[in-house]
Formats: structure tokens, sequence, C-alpha cells
């Protein structure tokens, strides 16, 4: 690594152009894991590179200030005023009426607001930077304006200290059990562990793992009607958290939902790795995992073909499987797989969303290092990156509901399965983040060589169906939209309400609680052109995917047992890699 530097004397701002020069090597060096040092440091003097710019940014605040001001004043006097700053809507900080109707209250939550949005949007308009650069220092001031929010802090927040004296001081006391307990966690707690069980009120249906080696479990579930599509279906699940995401409990069930509608099921459960599997790759993945569950689902149905879906990083893995598929196959006919479903996936990284203010050379080198001391990524680093990406849902709601309030996390199933946490091999992730995220390969037809091929996206035939979510910060839904630019085979696009999760797992309901949007996507489109002529209805996608699958799933068959005599039941569902730490 170079060397440090900290024995360095310190950057001179009288010559900004070596200081900025230097913010960025300081970064580069490896000092800078979170990539936080450079874009700031870049942002600070890109301003006092622009002086003109400058002063029309300090114009601009103190028009805003005195707007503001003269709503203080006129609060403070008693006087009826319309506050010029709002929190935005899906800001729930704010919502007690007290922040409103106290004139005091009023006027710390409006000068926290005001002060917020002109450093985020003077960080958006710092001239001579690039937008990924603009991104990245606007995420990290706004993470650290988060952190400083009134609502955060006993004395700044009147909702906290009211509790406080009607209780007699117990939900202090509360919250400060609540605290000790997430110390002893290591973790913020979104919801209670206890509440919880994997076999017991998650992953409730019924099934058998049918097959197991050293990566992955696979489980068939029993049917629940008589007859079956030809066409088995072959969920490979992302390896970054567990399976039971699908298999949630029977009313958020996508697993229950598709053997109600006559499919026989195989799911992926990935094994948790320790420092033992520090050396499996990605194309281990493909093989050992997506090529072995395929022929496993295969060799028990008897059915030449499955179709097979894929969600988040188990999507992008099923693309290139699918391109390795196809390159050794002349005919489409002979790839195994007869059509596809991606779920929030990215195959094109070029913008990736927020997870792009941790990817650049300098933290992935850090990060890689890392991971080569221990043999994996702990899981616990992947789950607390996801939340600060959304810090004030994810984080600071629980750390004001929890030990200023005093109130105990609420059960919520899902929040319990973000929380249970897997690791990722040391080989596979540096590969995956080198490859995909910071060069983009995937999507450079030939540019990658899996399992001895070289793989293109551009001849994959098979039909897809790709399923995107319109509030997902982890996969936004505009670059999902490119995997329909890089695969030429008949494809239809659904745009889902909600985020990375919700949006997957919405089961119908009555009435309908979400909505999506879903059209015929061509090559040549882009997501705006789409977005115009899809077509937007009331409630589950799920509906809309069996008007797609069905006719393409081959014939009603008798169904099959959830295991059978060559392939034999080796554990009930869940299995035993969902269950260990």
């Amino acid at each position: 690594m170079p060397k440090s530097r900290n024995n360095h004397a310190p950057p001179v701002v009288s010559n900004p152009a070596a200081t900025l020069h230097a913010l960025h090597d300081t970064a580069e060096s490896g000092i800078d894991p979170l990539g936080i040092v450079a874009p700031l440091g870049h942002a600070h003097m890109a301003w006092l590179m622009h002086p003109l710019e400058l002063a029309e940014l300090g114009a601009r605040f103190s028009g805003d200030l005195m707007a503001f001001g003269w709503h203080a004043w006129k609060r403070a006097l008693g006087l009826p005023s319309e506050s010029p700053v709002r929190p935005h809507a899906d800001d729930s900080r704010f919502n007690d009426p007290v922040w409103s109707e106290s004139a005091t209250w009023d006027i710390v939550k409006g000068w926290y607001l005001l002060l917020t949005r002109n450093v985020q949007d003077a960080l958006y308009r710092t001239p001579g930077l690039s937008d990924k650069e603009r991104r990245r220092a606007a995420f990290w001031w706004r993470k650290w304006l988060n952190a400083m929010a009134p609502t955060n802090f006993l004395l700044t927040n009147p909702v906290a200290m009211a509790r406080a004296a009607e209780s007699r001081g117990e939900s202090l006391r509360r919250g400060l059990r609540n605290f000790v307990e997430d110390l002893r966690a290591g973790t913020v707690r979104m919801t209670r562990p206890e509440d919880f069980s994997v076999g017991g009120n998650l992953a409730t249906t019924p099934g058998a793992v049918i097959f197991r080696n050293r990566l992955l479990e696979l489980i068939h579930y029993a049917p629940t009607t008589e007859k079956v599509h030809a066409l088995p279906i072959v969920i490979v699940t992302p390896w970054i958290n567990k399976y039971y995401i699908l298999d949630l409990n029977p009313k958020k069930s996508l697993v229950r939902y598709l053997l109600d509608q006559g499919f026989s099921v195989f799911i992926t459960s990935w094994k948790n790795p320790t420092a033992e599997m520090r050396d499996v790759t990605f194309e281990d993945y493909l093989v050992e995992g997506i090529g072995a569950a395929v022929e496993a689902a295969r060799g028990l149905t008897g059915a030449e073909r499955v179709h097979a879906a894929g969600y988040c990083i188990g999507g992008t893995a099923l693309a290139a499987w699918m391109a390795w598929a196809n390159r050794g196959h002349g005919d489409a006919d002979q790839v195994p797989v007869a059509s596809w479903t991606v779920l929030t996936t990215l195959v094109d990284f070029s913008r990736p969303g927020d997870i792009e203010v941790f990817v650049d050379e300098g933290s992935v080198r850090w990060l890689t290092q890392a991971m080569r001391g221990k043999g994996f990524l702990d899981g616990r680093e992947m789950a607390a990156a996801f939340r600060l990406l959304r810090s004030n849902s994810l984080i600071w709601q629980y750390v004001v509901h929890g030990y200023l309030y005093g109130e105990e996390p609420p059960p919520f199933d899902v929040l319990y399965w973000n929380m249970d946490t897997t690791r990722m091999p040391y080989a596979m992730h540096a590969w995956y983040l080198r490859q995909l995220y910071l060069e983009n390969n995937l999507v450079r037809g030939d540019a990658l060589t899996l399992a001895g091929r070289p793989i293109d996206l551009g001849r994959i035939r098979q039909p897809l169906y790709a399923v995107a979510a319109e509030d997902d910060h982890i996969a936004p839904w505009q670059q999902c939209f490119r995997v329909c630019n890089h695969v030429p085979a008949a494809k239809r696009f659904v745009l889902s309400s909600s985020g990375h999760i919700l949006g997957i797992v919405n089961p119908p309901a009555s009435p309908p609680k979400r909505s999506y949007r879903a059209g015929v996507a061509h090559r040549r489109d882009r997501f705006q052109q789409w977005q115009a002529h899809s077509e937007e209805q009331a409630g589950s996608w799920w509906q809309d995917w069996m008007a797609w699958l069905k006719p393409q799933a081959g014939p009603l068959v008798e169904a099959w047992p959830a295991a059978t005599a060559e392939y034999p039941q080796l554990a009930a569902a869940p299995g035993g890699y969902v269950l260990e730490r």
C-alpha cells in the first residue's frame, strides 16, 4: 500500500489545484476506504476556484435566510405565518403536530431544513465536478446532516421530552435498556429476533432438500395442486441474503402463490460462507450453483427445460449463466432454460444507484485487502452499508423510537430477514466488485470469460420477463431497464410500486395495496419511451407474470412429489444452510 500522506504537510488553500490532487491521492492511497475525503474535498475546493458561482450561491442563501428570518419573527410574535421551508412528503421526522403548532419548535425545524437544503443544493450545483463526485459529496453530507437532525437528540426533540415527563422518566429507562441490548447485539435492531424463527413462523411452506453441494441446498416444494405445468420453475435467490424472503409466511409467499398456480417450484438456499470458502469464485456460483440447480430440477421432473427466475444478484448471475449457456449451444432450443425472469436485477452497472458511493478504485482496493485477511466479507458490514443508504428510515427512526421514546421495535418479518445476514467469499466478491461495478464488463460483449466460455448477453434468445421497483435505491429501475437494451430476445418489462423488497413481495390483495406498469420492451427503447407507452394497473404484478408465463410453461401433468427415489429428501424444508450463522 502506498505510504500514508498523514506524514506530509497538509495541502494549502493557496494552491487549490494542488490541494484537489492531494485530496484525491489521499483517497486513492487507501486511507479513505469509504471514499469520503475526495468528493467532499473536491467540492470544497471547486467552490473556492469559482468565486462568481460562489457569490451567486451566497446571494441565493441570503435570500432564503431573509425569507425564513421574517417567518421566524412573525411566529415569535404570535402572528400566523406559512413557513417557506417544509419537510418533504416522505420525511416523517416532523410529523408530530408540535413541530408546527409550537412557534419555538417550528423555528427549530425550519432552521434545520433550511440549512440542510442549501447545503445539498450547493453540492449538487458544484461547478467543475463530475456527476458521480457530486452525488458522492451530497450523499456523505446528507448522512451527516441526517445524524444532526434535532429529532435525534433528547433536548431538541419535544416529543421525547413530553413522553419522559408524562412517564416520569420511564420512557428514558426503557430507552436505556434498548440501547444496552442493541450494544450487545452490535447493531440498531429494527425488530426483535426472538419474535421470529425460520421454519417456525417463517419459511413454512412444506418441501424437501433434494440436492446439496458445497454451495447450495436445492429445495423442491410439495405440490398444492393435483396437476402442474410441465416446465418447473427454478428460483435463483441472492446469496447476499437468505432465500426465505420469497417464502416469508403464507400470505406473503411468492413460493406458495406459484404452487397454488400449478407450478412445480425449486429454490436455491445458499450456504453461508466461512473462511474455508475464501477461494470460491463467481464461476463456481454459476456452475455449481445455477447449473447444478437446473440439472437437479430437470432430473427430478424429467422435464427437458425449465423456467428460471433470479432475484437481485441472483438475477445478475442468471443473466451471466444464460449468456454462458447460449454460447455453449448453437441452437437456442437446446439451452435447458426455456424462458427466464429477473427481479430488481442489474446487468449494466454504469449507474448502479446510491451504492456507487461505496464503490471506487480506492474503496474496492481497501475492501479487497480486508476480505483477503478474513477470507470473506461479513454480512453485517454489507447490511450496515445498505442501511446507511436510507439512514433516516433504517437507522435514525429506530434510534429515536427505541432510545428516546423507549419503544420496543415492532415485529416485522421483512426487517428480521434483513437482519439475518450472510457472508460473501473473498474471491467471488472481489471479482464481482471489480469486474461488474468498476469495469462494467458484463455488458461488454465477450469481455468476460466464465467457465471457459466468453459471454455476451446479446446471444440470449430465450424470452425475458423483467421486474423493477419504482422506489428501489439498491437497483434503480431506470438502470434495471437496461437489460432490455442488451438482450435481443422478446421482453416484457414491469415496474412495480414500492422498493427493492416490497415491490417484489407484493401478493394480490383486495383492495389492491400497490400498482404496477407493464408493457413490451424493445431493444432500442429507452426507459422514458417504455414508460410513456406502458399501462399502469392497480394490484400485484404476480398476476401479470402468470398471464405471461403460463402459456409458455407447457401442458398440465401429474404433480411430482417433493422428493423421489432418485432425488430423496436430504432434509425437510427450510433445510440446514439457511440456519447457519
